[in-house]
């Protein structure tokens, strides 16, 4: 009777520590129910029943990776729709970023030309004189 009952103390044991690390080592956005560190309190206090409940309701699914609220859902170009990149939760707010770059871009460009016009002068390409 003793060996059973310290072959579930060793079982018991082996059991807790796995879950424990599990919790510890789970990324905390993929912890089902309860944040990551109510699951790591809850197997530490309660060691078998905690660990159960860690396997059973806690422990990330090893499905498909849930995508956050900032990634594209569907891919238009699937070069920049790698996981983790971020997408526009407000169009409006894409739409007037966009806006800016191109007012950004088009500024620079004529900075740039009349840059170059300035070095090159207004005459014919032959009567500019080198340095």
């Amino acid at each position: 009777m003793i060996k059973i009952e310290g072959l579930f103390g060793v079982v018991a044991f082996a059991l807790w520590v796995f879950c424990l690390v599990d919790a510890i080592g789970s990324p905390a956005d993929r912890v089902r129910n309860l944040p990551k560190a109510a699951w790591i309190i809850i197997v530490l206090l309660f060691p078998f029943v905690g660990s159960i409940a860690w396997l059973v309701a806690g422990r990330p699914d090893d499905g498909a990776a849930r995508r956050s609220a900032y990634e594209r859902q569907q891919p238009s170009f699937p070069e920049y729709d790698r996981p983790g990149r971020a997408a526009a939760v407000d169009p409006e707010k894409d739409e007037e970023f966009l806006r800016q770059v191109r007012e950004r871009a088009e500024a620079q460009r004529k900075a740039y030309d009349e840059q170059r016009k300035r070095e090159q002068g207004d005459g014919e390409p032959g009567d500019r004189t080198e340095p």
